[in-house]
């Protein structure tokens, strides 16, 4: 990692000096309004870079900017604003059968869940040159739940699980941040952010159902939880590569 921060430190040395923001084909090097951009995690392509002459290196991968898989981005609203947006839209199932038939063996297995992130804020840009100091502040939503059920042949046996049953959980999340980008190409810059803000998770009871091993079932409830913090973040700990169009 601190080879990769030696390469970006050899970028800001090598285009420090130019005074205009503008490409040699006269792109601008700066975002301008109505511009797009999408965020990665730029720890291992800075990983890539520097490991280049030890003969131990991995191809760079296209990360997330956080730990929880959400697509981030952000539309400028004019050279010194832009709004931020995060999603994430997680549906689905599996199921798995066994083929067996006989008598008390579980023929099928069907989990399903979902992880829904919704996150909207908006950023400011303080600075005349390609480094630009950020700030601003952003909301998160998120909602999560899974499901698993099997299915006997017969009567299930007695204490095997017909239905596991998780509590849903909610989470909000309100944050300020403050950061830097720095932009080393035409619409392309790497950065980082510190954030202080609030969070808060609850998640419900949930239920688990086993078989008694004469047909029927009983079910007994799992406890709740709760969880609140006030505290600085460091979005992942992640160097965000950016790029606009």
């Amino acid at each position: 990692m601190k080879k990769g921060l030696l390469i970006v430190a050899m970028m800001i040395g090598v285009t420090a000096s130019a005074q205009d923001f503008n490409s040699k084909k006269g792109t601008p090097i700066l975002p301008e309004a109505g511009d797009w951009s999408i965020g990665i995690g730029a720890n291992s392509t800075l990983n890539y870079f520097g490991n280049l002459m030890n003969g131990s290196n991995s191809a760079p991968s296209f990360d997330w900017t956080n730990s929880s898989n959400v697509i981030t981005g952000k539309m400028m609203k004019d050279a010194n604003t832009a709004y931020r947006v995060g999603v994430r839209l997680g549906m689905g199932s599996t199921k798995t059968t066994t083929g067996s038939d006989v008598d008390g063996t579980k023929s099928e297995t069907k989990v399903a869940g979902h992880n829904i992130n919704l996150a909207g804020g908006i950023q400011k840009y303080r600075g005349k040159g390609r480094v630009k100091g950020i700030y601003g502040g952003e909301v998160n939503i998120g909602l999560g739940g899974s499901k698993t059920t099997n299915t006997f042949n017969g009567n299930a046996p007695a204490n095997e699980t017909l239905e596991d049953k998780a509590g849903s959980t909610f989470e909000f999340g309100v944050r300020g941040f403050i950061g830097v980008e720095y932009f080393f190409a035409p619409k392309m810059s790497v950065g980082g952010e510190f954030g202080w803000g609030l969070g808060l998770s609850s998640t419900g009871a949930g239920e688990t159902t086993v078989a008694d091993g004469n047909g029927g079932s009983t079910s007994s409830k799992t406890g709740k939880s709760s969880s609140f913090g006030l505290d600085t973040d460091n979005a992942g700990g992640t160097i965000n590569l950016n790029f606009y169009f």
